[in-house]
């Protein structure tokens, strides 16, 4: 390279510097103007904020709980106080003896094994495998943030113990069949107690034992037992039905024929009196008229006596000259009606 080209190299060195230091003299006026920018950016997104519908928010300066803040914009002193948004509307959960990973139509739970905290011992000294679900709902954000340390795994035993306590006092039999709303009911009454004297600002909304078995070396025998206890109440249930059907008609008919009895009963005694009282009556009117009420008695008694023999022929034993050809069959076709003489007389024998 001789003398010329180096110069033109330097020369083109020198305009390449000069260019940069006039850019650079451009850019030391614009940083003050992207420094108050950038500081009033940073002013403005630490003194707004955004709380939720579903929130509340919690404003702290300097570490200090000082306010709430409702859904909206709100502003806070910048660099001073801070902001926790604690989810007031939505309804947690926590579950024990399993993990939801995804829920939906096809729930998928986790394969992990959660079995020390679902595995408890009854007031019978059995075992079961108890796995439920707590929903609640924060009621006081401060106390929810403040008032217990560590508040999640607070709860989880708290739960853990109050379950342990309900199912320690029932029988296995309790726990696996009709115990179980009985046991939500306690479970949910408990943790209510508990989290209003630790201040935790939690309601509980609901227990759910989602799922109760016998531990499965013991669950084919269980079964059986099962299987037993429902043929047991089948054959109950089939004999109350039986017991149904006969007894009441039973006791339906002794009711009829007791009643019968006290009808008949009555009825014999009515007529007893009124034929006592018949009787006394037709005793004063013979008293009054003996002959006549002798007579009347008399034909009365033939009237109902006569007609029921049928036709008779009535011969003084001292007469005579009877008709060979007299048509005594044809009497036994005579009618028999109430108060008819006799068929015929003959002599002066009644």
């Amino acid at each position: 390279m001789d003398r010329d080209d180096r110069d033109d190299m330097y020369q083109r060195y020198a305009a390449d510097i000069d260019r940069w230091r006039r850019r650079a003299a451009g850019s030391r006026r614009l940083l003050p103007l992207g420094a108050g920018a950038l500081a009033a950016l940073l002013l403005l997104f630490n003194t707004f904020y955004q709380v939720q519908p579903e929130e509340v928010g919690v404003v702290l300066r300097l570490g200090r709980f000082v306010r709430t803040a409702e859904p909206g914009l709100q502003m806070k002193i910048p660099f001073f106080e801070e902001v926790e948004k604690v989810q007031v509307q939505r309804q947690l959960k926590q579950e024990f003896g399993f993990r939801t990973e995804e829920p939906g139509v096809r729930t998928r739970f986790s394969e992990a094994d959660f079995s020390p905290e679902a595995v408890m011992l009854t007031g019978d000294l059995n075992v079961a495998v108890v796995e439920w679900i707590v929903q609640y709902r924060v009621s006081d954000p401060y106390q929810y943030l403040f008032k217990v340390r560590s508040l999640t795994d607070t709860f989880r035993a708290m739960n853990e113990a109050v379950m342990r306590e309900v199912v320690g006092d029932r029988t296995i039999t309790e726990v696996l069949t009709v115990g179980r709303q009985a046991i939500e009911v306690r479970v949910e009454e408990r943790l209510r107690e508990l989290s209003q004297q630790y201040e935790m600002g939690i309601t509980i909304e609901q227990v759910v034992l989602q799922d109760v078995n016998p531990p499965d070396p013991v669950k084919p025998s269980w079964d059986q037992v099962n299987q037993a206890q429902q043929q047991r109440d089948r054959m109950i249930n089939t004999a109350r039905a039986e017991y149904n059907q006969v007894i009441p008609r039973a006791r339906g008919e002794a009711q009829q024929t007791i009643l019968e009895a006290e009808g008949y009963a009555l009825n014999r005694v009515n007529r007893a009196r009124g034929e006592s009282t018949r009787f006394e009556a037709v005793q004063t009117a013979y008293r009054r008229a003996p002959e006549v009420t002798r007579r009347r008695l008399y034909l009365e008694s033939m009237e109902r006596v006569i007609p029921a023999t049928g036709g008779r022929l009535f011969v003084d034993e001292n007469a005579n000259g009877i008709v060979p050809l007299l048509p005594l069959d044809g009497l036994r076709g005579l009618g028999r009606p109430a108060g008819t003489q006799p068929a015929a007389t003959t002599g002066g024998g009644q």
